[in-house]
């Protein structure tokens, strides 16, 4: 991709007339629905009415009036948000377009829809480390330096095998404030990182943004490949016209789809499966979908029968 100032803004252009005009249209401006602040701050009292919540009965000026009396509040409607960015070579893959493209565009457009609406947002790169720490900001300007730093990172060949525990360990020592905060990756790493995504999801609410690429599920018959590891470089001739390779290999992506959905519900976090061949406009409405039933079983409510036991909603 183009590094230049007028590419970056034709990016950011392009995505606010395709993507963020389709979801104004879509979402009626709701964007409550995906963005909500953590706070309330009292805004005033009032005599208690029929069906009001009893939780919220100030009992002193109940007692001082001789009549209940219940607190109202309003909600802090401001969000810090933080993408912790996986941008470890095996993110360079893909048959349609390459996962670090997916991470580029989803990025872009939710910091730009943060940040128009006062939110602040930062990010952290991890390469094979932490290396990069955006603070969290608001503004037009702050989302397409966001979208500078990711373009301007070049491509590698290989590195260290992804360690995402250190990652979220880095983030959380870096993140005080709640926030919202996007896990942006492909979650091909080595074992020992839900522990500490559980741990993240203590103190943040979490999305759990997992890319991915059809080709990683399942084999087409395409006769005899060399197959390379992105991160490490190591290369594997294999034969794909063998229908119990091919099956193998099947198997072994079922166990990982399996693994990765048992680690987030441990870690008690939304999953949002982002494949590089869907379109971002229908993953983001899908989404705002879950995490309003997500906000009605809070709330008391009861989700659809599709939709109990996980946290997780596929985009393939």
């Amino acid at each position: 991709m183009s590094k230049s100032p007028q590419a970056r803004r034709a990016i950011l252009r392009r995505l606010e007339w395709t993507v963020i005009r389709r979801l104004d249209g879509l979402l009626h401006g709701d964007y409550q629905t995906l963005f909500r602040g953590f706070g309330l701050d009292l805004a005033d009292l009032r005599e208690y009415q029929y069906h009001d919540d009893v939780r919220y009965i100030d009992w002193n000026v109940t007692a001082r009036l001789l009549t209940p009396y219940v607190r109202v509040y309003n909600e802090d409607r401001e969000v810090t948000a933080w993408f912790l960015l996986d941008l470890s070579p095996s993110v360079d893959f893909g048959s349609h377009v390459k996962k670090r493209f997916v991470t580029t565009e989803f990025v872009t457009v939710l910091a730009r829809l943060l940040t128009r609406h006062g939110n602040r947002v930062g990010a952290l790169f991890y390469g094979d480390k932490v290396d990069t720490v955006i603070p969290a900001r608001s503004g037009r300007r702050h989302a397409i330096h966001i979208l500078h730093r990711m373009l301007s990172r070049p491509e590698r060949s290989r590195s260290a095998a992804t360690n995402l525990r250190d990652f979220l360990q880095t983030a959380f020592r870096v993140m005080q404030r709640r926030s919202l905060v996007f896990v942006v990756s492909d979650f091909i790493s080595t074992p020992g990182w839900a522990e500490p995504l559980a741990h993240l999801a203590q103190r943040h609410e979490i999305v759990a943004v997992r890319l991915y690429d059809p080709l990683e599920m399942e084999l087409p018959d395409l006769g005899l490949l060399v197959m390379r590891d992105a991160e490490t470089g190591e290369q594997l001739f294999v034969d794909t016209h063998d229908r119990a390779f091919r099956k193998r290999f099947a198997a072994a992506a079922e166990r990982r789809e399996k693994e990765l959905r048992s680690a987030f519900r441990r870690a008690g976090v939304d999953a949002l499966e982002l494949s590089t061949h869907d379109d971002l406009v229908d993953a983001i409405l899908r989404f705002a979908d879950l995490r309003k039933r997500r906000r009605q079983l809070a709330a008391g409510g009861s989700l659809p029968q599709h939709l109990r036991g996980s946290h997780e909603v596929s985009m393939a």
